[in-house]
This record gives structure tokens, sequence and C-alpha cells, in this order.
């Protein structure tokens, strides 16, 4: 629940500038800077705040690298290369040269040609400036004012997800996504990398993609939100590889840097960062707030920008979040909270919850999905912050969600001690090491093989050698 405690109340500008030629400006104008600048603040705000130290730097140095092969008169410092410390998969650029790759797209990289891709394609778009020819049609105020969609699978929770739940996009054309792809394997080329890494970069996106979809339980793949503006569709990712392979004479040295990069990766942090809250299986610790919540078995939780939500089977989820208690009265919070949802304000019991004080009602409400049970609960935690709680079920089953209301409790000082993170090691296989092995490593209770594998772009029947170097991801 990433700053959770925050309420925002601002949409983030998320897109990919795409260029309408594949030549380039001569140069960025005020406009674009004056925007870029404008975005920039609420970004990092949105996204976890922008990351420093050697893994920062690194990441900027070939951003910037590979923004100077964007000609006209381009230089490293015209482009704000940022790291984000955000969980999604994700890369975006806004106008005036500001780039963003959060720290869960950097870790799923295997070596610098395929982050010099992404970058390549984010840095294609600022130098096309399609960025500010869509501003010309949608204000980048408005944009940065306007509402995302419902982030849980109940239209009933949906009704009422509206601050900054999920990601603006400018839905740019398949065309302009055809255009930053070729600018991005020229770029790669002319900076001396192995174009293929257009397409290695490609098809990591699309196996954790699937990956992701299997471990929700979903039939279809849910995309990651760089891939939701990028679609890695056979079409594409063909097209990609015959222009990369077109370009491998013109390829130099045909650069990796794999050691560079994994040198650069070990020991960055992986899935949550404690300072915004931890899903372990099917709980929630946030220490930073003193808070624990337990899901029953069965239910997925995301830790999301604004809220964290579980979806359980049958149709069963929740969604936790914060609300400001300055004023005092739960009452009067339960009603807005009753009143986002779309429905009148229901009678509340008052009661305590594992000490804290707490109200508690329910409603029977019809959805697209047939009638369901919701139940509200409201918490004081501290004089300032009150956190809600709605769980929803299928009529007659709320019993299957309601256990996550009487879970929620203050975290012990033990307890916040004991908080971990999880992050990308980056080992040596050694000459007795197996895959299934390796793989038992990985600080997760489920489908660590998969997770190994995709994680490091292996196949099922991959052989490792003694001496190879390959990602882990460990509890530290």
């Amino acid at each position: 629940m990433n700053r959770i405690s925050h309420i925002l109340t601002a949409a983030v500008l998320i897109g990919i500038a795409l260029p309408a030629a594949a030549q380039s400006p001569p140069g960025l104008s005020p406009s674009e800077r004056s925007s870029g600048a404008q975005a920039h603040p609420q970004i990092l705000q949105q996204f976890g705040g922008a990351m420093s130290g050697p893994v920062a730097d690194y990441v900027r140095s070939v951003g910037q690298k590979i923004a100077v092969q964007s000609g006209g008169g381009a230089r490293p410092q015209d482009y704000t290369v940022t790291l984000l410390n955000s969980n999604v998969n994700n890369a975006f650029a806004v106008p005036g040269g500001y780039v963003y790759i959060t720290r869960q797209l950097l870790a799923l990289m295997n070596d610098e040609a395929e982050l010099a891709f992404i970058m390549g394609h984010e840095v294609a778009h600022v130098a096309a400036r399609h960025g500010q020819k869509r501003q010309n049609r949608s204000a980048l105020s408005g944009i940065l004012a306007g509402l995302a969609g419902a982030v849980t699978g109940s239209d009933l929770i949906g009704r009422g997800a509206g601050i900054v739940a999920g990601l603006t996009t400018l839905g740019y054309s398949r065309e302009q996504e055809r255009q930053a792809d070729s600018l991005g394997v020229r770029y790669l080329t002319s900076a001396g990398y192995d174009p293929l890494g257009s397409v290695d970069s490609l098809a990591a996106l699309g196996a954790q993609t699937a990956l992701e979809a299997r471990l929700k339980g979903q039939g279809g793949a849910e995309p990651s939100q760089w891939l939701s503006t990028h679609p890695a569709n056979a079409e594409r990712v063909e097209r990609i590889r015959k222009e990369a392979q077109a370009a491998l004479p013109n390829a130099g040295g045909r650069a990796h840097n794999r050691d560079a990069f994994l040198n650069a990766i070990d020991g960055l942090a992986y899935d949550d960062d404690p300072a915004e809250g931890v899903v372990q299986g099917s709980s929630f610790r946030h220490p930073g707030l003193q808070l624990a919540l337990a899901a029953p078995t069965g239910f997925a939780l995301n830790n999301g920008a604004e809220a964290l939500t579980g979806r359980g089977p049958n149709g069963a989820n929740f969604e936790l979040r914060a609300a400001d208690a300055r004023a005092g009265d739960l009452n009067a919070i339960a009603a807005a909270r009753w009143q986002q949802l779309g429905v009148r304000a229901q009678p509340m019991q008052a009661t305590r919850i594992n000490g804290v004080e707490a109200l508690t009602g329910s409603i029977r409400a019809g959805t697209q999905q047939g009638p369901v049970d919701a139940t509200l609960t409201v918490y004081r935690w501290t004089p300032q912050l009150a956190f809600t709680l709605i769980a929803v079920a299928p009529q007659g089953q709320a019993a299957s969600v309601a256990p996550v209301a009487a879970s929620v409790r203050k975290l012990t000082a033990q307890e916040i001690g004991a908080v971990r993170t999880r992050r990308i090691q980056v080992v040596r296989v050694a000459a007795n090491d197996t895959v299934q092995g390796l793989a038992a490593r990985m600080a997760y209770d489920d489908d660590r093989m998969a997770r190994f594998l995709t994680l490091n772009q292996l196949a099922t029947n991959a052989q490792l050698k003694a001496g190879d170097r390959v990602k882990l991801v460990v509890w530290r």
C-alpha cells in the first residue's frame, strides 16, 4: 500500500510519446520542458520517489548514452533519466526529456542491451515530440487532474476507486508504436549494442506477464503496465526481430555488457519496499504504519499505490485504503465511503477490533456480476489516520471474506523489526548447482521454478554451466 497515509488528488500522466517522423527535432522547447517539470514531482510521488546511488547512476548513464543517439544535437544533460522505487513493470516518458523506468522492470532485464532498448524506445518518444503533439489535443494539466480506473474486480468497489487507482495512458496508434520500436532498434545499434536486445527485452516482459496472470488465476494474461501500452503481439515481435537482424552488420561489437548490468542490480529491492508495506503470501505488513492484515487462503493480494486489494475465490474481494481522521468522526468517514461506492450511507455499529476503535456496517447490493453482500469497516488508527475496509462477496458468501476485517491489527515492535525485503542477488553457478537447487532458493512459497526461469529468461530444459551468473530473489 504505497504511501497509504497520503491521500493523492491527481492522476499521473503515463504514456509513451512516439515519433511521428524518423527525424528528431533540433531541441526541446521551453513549453515542453515546463510541461515535463510540472509532471515530474507528481510522477515521483505516485511511483515511490526517485532512487539514488550507484544503480540509479548506472541507469541514468545508459539512458543518456542512448539519448545522444537521437540526433538533433541531443546532449546527455537534455534528458532527466529516473529510476523509480516502484514494484510495477513499467517505463514511460513525458515531454521535456523526462524518462522513467521502475526498479521492478529493471530487475527483469538481463543485460545492458535490453535496458538500452527500453531506454531508446522512451527517448524516441521525447525526441519526436509526440507527447507535445498529444498535449495539443488534451492539455497536460487536464490529464494530470484526470481520474484513473478501478483496481478491483467488483464494480461496487470500482465506483469508489477513483483516486489514482490505475495509470492514465495516452493510447498512441499502432503506427506510432512501430516507429518507436524502429527508432529504438536504431539507437541501440548506433550505440554499439546488440540490436537483438530489443527482442530479448520483449520476451522477458511477455514471459513475466504470462507468469503473473497464471499466479493470479487468470485465464488470460493481464499485461504489465509497459505491455498495456506496448502490446507485444506476435506480429510486433517478429517485425522487431527482422529489423534487429537487418541491423546486425552495422552493430559493431554487438555489446551486451551483461556483467556490468548484473553488478549494478545486485542487491536491488524487488517486489514491495518495506517502507510502503510488504505482501508475503496472503498476509500484509506495513512497519511504518504498524499495520498487519491477513487474508484467507486463496486470496491474491496487491499492494497498490492507493490501496491494498485482495481477490479471492468465487469473486470475493476487498480493498483497504486510508482516510483523513483529523475531523475525528468515524461516522462521517463511513458515510463518505458509502457515497464513493455509489450507495446510500448505511447504519454503522460501534465495536473494537483487536483493541482498535471501529465501526462496521453491511448492505446487499446489485452489481453486473449479480447480487453481493458488502461490508464496510472503519478503523481509527491514529488521531490523524483512519482506514476503511470494504469487503464484497456474492450473496450468501460474506463469510469467505469476513476474516479479513477481523485480522486488521497493530504490529508489535518485534514484528516490525522482523519485516524483511526481497532483493535481487546475483550468484555464480557452482559446479554442483542445478536449476532445481537454485530455484529452491527463491524467496517465495509458490512456483519457485517458474519464477526463477522467468527472471533469468531460461527455458525449462536449460543447462547451466559452472561460472554462469544468474539472478535470485532472496530475503534480506
